[in-house]
């Protein structure tokens, strides 16, 4: 691999270092290829912490299309993997404008097909500034640090702001643009929470209110609905099949 991210090749296996008790699948979490190579099957864990979700940068060396899916190849510093990205009937004009041999972003989730790891695309872009290369790795060691200290803490030891999710990125980014921008809407907290898991959702409808209930459970209700209200009002979000299902006004 001629390419690198500027950081050396030796990755610990441990880093996986998954515990026998399995958590709760929420949060999504920055990833090298080889940790997914190493994770066992279903749900991206570590240790003992189960996600969702993961993010990766890498480098795209293929991209092969074909009447249903694109498949792109990805490679970083400690490995390969394949990702795909299913087309839906009509959706050939907005398929992501990535080209081979340029770095790309992905968001997904991890499959094991035939023994071997594979990624199913739930949003990819390009990445344009060297830098969230760098600060990618940053937020890998990150993650896998404060994973670390929150096993040995007996998952006692809060990680994030308490919105909870499970947020390991050092730009507060649980959903990919999203926190940037709740930061430049001038959100915070709770606020921001909410409207990060509006924004991350890629329904036609958007997210449900029984859903943000149950992902906020330590939000009540009461303030729940509040917190919808104003974002409503002030234009963050709006109202789509019915008032109890929410996209963000900006995508």
């Amino acid at each position: 691999m001629n390419d690198s991210f500027g950081a050396g090749g030796n990755f610990n296996a441990s880093q996986v270092g998954s515990a026998p008790q399995e958590a709760k699948s929420e949060g999504m979490c920055p990833v090298l290829v080889r940790q997914l190579d190493l994770s066992a099957d279903g749900n991206f864990q570590m240790w003992g912490m189960s996600f969702g979700m993961v993010t990766l940068v890498a480098i795209v060396r293929e991209v092969e299309t074909s009447s249903t899916k694109i498949t792109y190849t990805l490679e970083d510093f400690t490995g390969r993997i394949d990702a795909h990205y299913w087309l839906e009937e009509g959706a050939s004009l907005n398929t992501p404008d990535v080209m081979e041999g340029s770095y790309a972003r992905v968001y997904g989730t991890v499959r094991t097909t035939g023994g071997k790891k594979t990624l199913m695309i739930f949003k990819l872009h390009a990445v344009n500034d060297p830098n969230e290369v760098n600060t990618h790795i940053l937020e890998v060691l990150t993650a896998r640090y404060k994973a670390e200290e929150y096993s040995r803490n007996g998952g006692s030891a809060p990680i994030g702001d308490g919105s909870g999710f499970t947020d390991f990125s050092l730009n507060k980014d649980s959903g990919g643009e999203g926190s940037d921008t709740a930061s430049r809407l001038g959100l915070s907290g709770k606020h921001a929470a909410v409207f990060n898991a509006i924004h991350a959702d890629a329904s036609e409808e958007g997210i449900d209110r029984d859903r943000l209930e149950k992902k906020f459970s330590h939000i009540s209700k009461s303030e729940l609905g509040q917190i919808l209200d104003y974002m409503v009002n002030e234009g963050h979000i709006y109202t789509s099949i019915d008032t109890d299902h929410f996209l963000a006004t900006e995508v």
